[in-house]
């Protein structure tokens, strides 16, 4: 089925000016990097462009017709030179106290779009507005919010703010942005894996801020994911109800396991990947690992631990966790590190395993070509 984008046009297309009326050709400014980026959009995504706009009182003394339409047209002009095609522009002309059904962020202008024919559900509203990011909500869809004022919008939000948040896909101020959110996929997966011995759940975004939640059941392992989060720069959630009574060898097992598997998932076709990372972290510790995501599992270690275990997590599972993870993930791993203090061997495995890994999983968005003389990965 078709996409859609669904640009709003005042404040996303063009700039607004004081006043948010565009009634003359002085008041029209293009808001920076449209151009260049809508146009490699066209060229290399597969959207149909859709501009929706509210336009209060459009047609009444107070925005009469010969006002705005020149603007309007110039605008549109421009698109068109650049080789920027709109399939439709729907406009409401309505004020908000008329509650009109057809007034953004209701839904009464995309009818003919909403039969079937069209994926809402990977389709995109890009507008500058918390109502454009309702309108996405409401219908199916995923929002893209030009933040310049927080509030713009927000008196006219109809439903719960959290939902209407909850649809906002990216949230930026530049089309660079855009262009790059909608040119590469989203890196996400969630796994669940369910045994009669463990039950984990793990949600991953490769390309996320750090953010994590772990309740594994260990501390001492829950404090290590919390480095991949961190230092590797992706958002990671896992939760695990394992069978701690008998020991802790299957929690670990299967939560690398699961953590691998998600890392395979979420790399997708590894266009662009940059496939290698490395690091070499701590204090009295040189930790050495290297990572590649080239299909193919290996490991190599070299790490010898004294004591039985760091916190309540065994040393004997620390292999046992890596080559898990690079059985389940497809992925080489060389670790090896050196030093006296047996927590911070461990942690600065961790944390050069974090940073190797963030390493490895950047994209040139410039060129999205498969790291790989073969040909597959």
């Amino acid at each position: 089925m078709k996409k859609l984008l669904i640009l709003d046009r005042d404040g996303t297309l063009i700039l607004e000016p004081e006043g948010y009326q565009i009634d003359s050709l002085e008041k029209l400014d293009f808001y920076p990097g449209v151009f260049q980026h809508l146009s490699r959009i066209v060229k290399e995504l597969d959207f149909e462009f859709v501009m929706i706009t509210n336009q209060d009182g459009l047609g009444t003394e107070v925005f009469p017709e010969e006002t705005f339409w020149p603007a309007h047209h110039k605008m549109m002009s421009a698109f068109e030179a650049e080789g920027i095609p709109f399939i439709d522009v729907l406009i409401d002309r309505s004020f908000p106290e008329d509650n009109a059904p057809t007034r953004k962020p209701r839904t009464g202008l995309m009818a003919p779009y909403m039969n079937g024919d069209y994926d809402l559900a990977n389709s995109f509203v890009v507008g500058d507005r918390l109502t454009d990011m309702e309108l996405a909500k409401n219908l199916g869809a995923k929002g893209i919010w030009l933040n310049n004022q927080p509030d713009l919008g927000a008196d006219e939000v109809e439903g719960d703010n959290r939902a209407v948040h909850e649809a906002i896909a990216l949230t930026t101020t530049d089309w660079g942005d855009i262009y790059r959110f909608l040119r590469l996929s989203e890196r996400t997966a969630k796994v669940q894996r369910t045994t009669k011995e463990t039950d984990i759940l793990i949600q991953l975004d490769l390309d996320g801020t750090g953010k994590s939640e772990m309740d594994t059941g260990l501390g001492f392992f829950d404090h290590m994911l919390d480095q991949l989060a961190r230092h590797g720069g992706l958002d990671l959630s896992i939760k695990v109800r394992g069978d701690l009574e008998v020991d802790e060898h299957h929690t670990i097992e299967d939560t690398a396991l699961a953590l691998g598997e998600a890392f395979a998932k979420a790399l997708g076709d590894k266009l662009g990947l940059e496939r290698y990372g490395y690091a070499l972290p701590m204090d009295d510790c040189l930790a050495q690992v290297a990572i590649d995501f080239g299909g193919r599992p290996w490991i190599v270690w070299e790490a010898e631990f004294k004591r039985e275990k760091i916190g309540d997590m065994p040393t004997e599972m620390f292999f046992h966790f890596f080559k898990s993870f690079s059985d389940a993930a497809k992925a080489n791993l060389n670790i090896k590190v050196e030093g006296t203090n047996e927590h911070h061997k461990i942690e600065a495995i961790f944390k050069a395993w974090a940073r190797a890994i963030r390493m490895a999983k950047r994209r040139d968005t410039e060129h999205l070509q498969l790291p790989s003389t073969k040909g597959v990965l």
